[in-house]
């Protein structure tokens, strides 16, 4: 046989499995990073009908905000209903409580034409208003505003 012949060896093999999972694994992690992924993102999420991840247009929102808190028991409930009353066909992302001042709580969500909106309920379960676009953040003015209230 030539002594120019490469022979696949048992070690060589190895060695090119192990840099192939690694380049597979890197570029996973690279790409999960890029998209704003992550098994735990520190926020609940709610689809139509219970937990679920942020609809598949992608993230709307970014992560909750640590001075807001995620609705739970019958103001979830009720915040829901009335959001998905006041948005037909819409999806709820995540409901809350607003430290803006426009509302006790507020509920984000995609329009089905996957636009976000969030919707805003007083403490005594009534819309104020409707807000297309995304929410500000504080000391920035509105990207828009329907100005719909109840």
């Amino acid at each position: 046989m030539n002594g120019n012949t490469k022979r696949w060896t048992p070690e060589r093999i190895v060695v090119l499995a192990a840099l192939a999972f690694g380049i597979t694994a890197g570029t996973y992690g690279i790409a999960s990073a890029a998209s704003g992924s992550s098994a735990s993102s520190g926020s609940l999420q709610f689809a139509a009908s219970g937990p679920a991840a942020a609809p598949s247009g992608g993230q709307s929102w970014g992560r909750q905000r640590s001075d807001e808190t995620p609705l739970t028991g019958d103001a979830l409930s009720k915040v829901t209903a009335l959001a998905k009353a006041k948005v037909p066909g819409g999806t709820i992302v995540r409901v809350e409580t607003d430290a803006d001042g426009n509302s006790a709580y507020e509920a984000h969500m995609v329009k089905a034409d996957g636009s976000p909106v969030t919707v805003y309920v007083s403490k005594q379960f009534e819309v104020v208003s409707v807000e297309s676009g995304m929410p500000a953040r504080p000391g920035r003015p509105q990207s828009s505003s329907s100005g719909a209230s109840a």
